[in-house]
């Protein structure tokens, strides 16, 4: 009974915590931010092509919500790959190696961080932005199917992972960052992926644990944090499809298998950074769907979403 009072406890503080960096401050036509960098660090959720593609279907539009966001302000955000300042790459976690698919070469957000630090400083007219948690919860999925993980143990590492994830948010303010947009990880349970495996409760619970100690360890950042919820959007696409223009919330529109460890889940499974407009489903109208492989979204979901934070952004700075 103890422990179930304090974890209501906890999850209240960290819906308030939510609340509260989401509404702090507001903006004005004397202080609304026009950014002149975008600077972006995560994981897939993030990257905008660090390798050539992105995790969503790779067909030349604007498919990644950081880059819709860059776009309503006029701006332009690159990988670090393409000169730009965007460090995002797929697979990455928030400390942890190796990554989600076992590549050890992958730079954590941490490392990502630390390579941007090294060589630069924030400006006041910067936009940093910050998505990461996906390629943990997967990881961790994976060590408790091969057995190195316990189910308690795997939902306890992802509030770890959480904690690790602020005090990176915390270190970027420390360092001068005054506009910082995040948001943690969405609802993994709501994938493809997780139907497949049948663990929907466990992936719902390791994604709460996540984006939990994440909130709360933020939660006095208000004047330089504006935290999105991708959690909730993705649960609006995936429950309510039709008010999102979605007539698939399902099915992955990408056929573009990989035979490696791909996306993480996997060897053989659809890995939507390989694909384009010519690995689709046949007839598909990729739009419609909500997910690209059985974890990312498509373009069309990063747009909506991008468009939800980019209205987040001018009401706050």
């Amino acid at each position: 009974m103890a422990a179930n009072w304090m974890r209501r406890t906890f999850v209240a503080a960290a819906c308030a915590s939510a609340a509260l960096l989401a509404a702090c401050g507001s903006s004005s036509t004397e202080s609304a931010i026009s950014p002149q960098r975008f600077i972006a660090f995560g994981d897939g959720l993030a990257d905008v092509g660090q390798k050539g593609s992105s995790y969503t279907i790779n067909d030349g539009s604007i498919n990644n919500w950081m880059l819709r966001i860059s776009s309503n302000y006029g701006g332009t955000l690159k990988p670090v790959s393409a000169g730009g300042l965007s460090y995002a790459q797929g697979n990455a976690r928030v400390t942890a190696t190796p990554d989600a698919a076992g590549n050890a070469a992958t730079p954590t957000v941490t490392q990502q961080i630390d390579q941007f630090l090294a060589a630069n400083k924030f400006a006041d007219t910067d936009l940093v932005m910050l998505s990461a948690g996906v390629s943990d919860i997967i990881a961790g999925m994976a060590a408790v199917q091969a057995g190195t993980l316990t189910e308690e143990q795997y939902v306890a590492a992802a509030g770890k992972a959480g904690q690790e994830l602020a005090a990176q948010v915390r270190r970027l303010s420390d360092a001068g960052a005054k506009h910082i947009l995040m948001t943690g990880t969405y609802d993994l349970s709501r994938t493809p992926w997780a139907k497949a495996i049948k663990k929907e409760s466990l992936i719902s619970s390791a994604s709460r644990r996540f984006n939990d100690d994440l909130l709360v360890n933020i939660v006095d950042m208000g004047k330089t944090v504006l935290y999105v919820d991708v959690a909730y959007y993705v649960n609006l696409f995936e429950g309510s499809p039709g008010g999102y223009g979605f007539t698939d919330s399902s099915t992955p529109v990408c056929t573009s298998v990989d035979a490696g460890p791909g996306i993480g889940i996997g060897a053989g499974e659809v890995n939507s950074a390989l694909c384009t407009t010519a690995t689709l489903l046949p007839n598909a109208n990729p739009d419609r769907f909500l997910f690209a492989d059985k974890v990312y979204i498509t373009p069309a979901a990063h747009r909506e979403f991008g468009n939800y934070a980019y209205d987040r952004l001018r009401n706050r700075w």
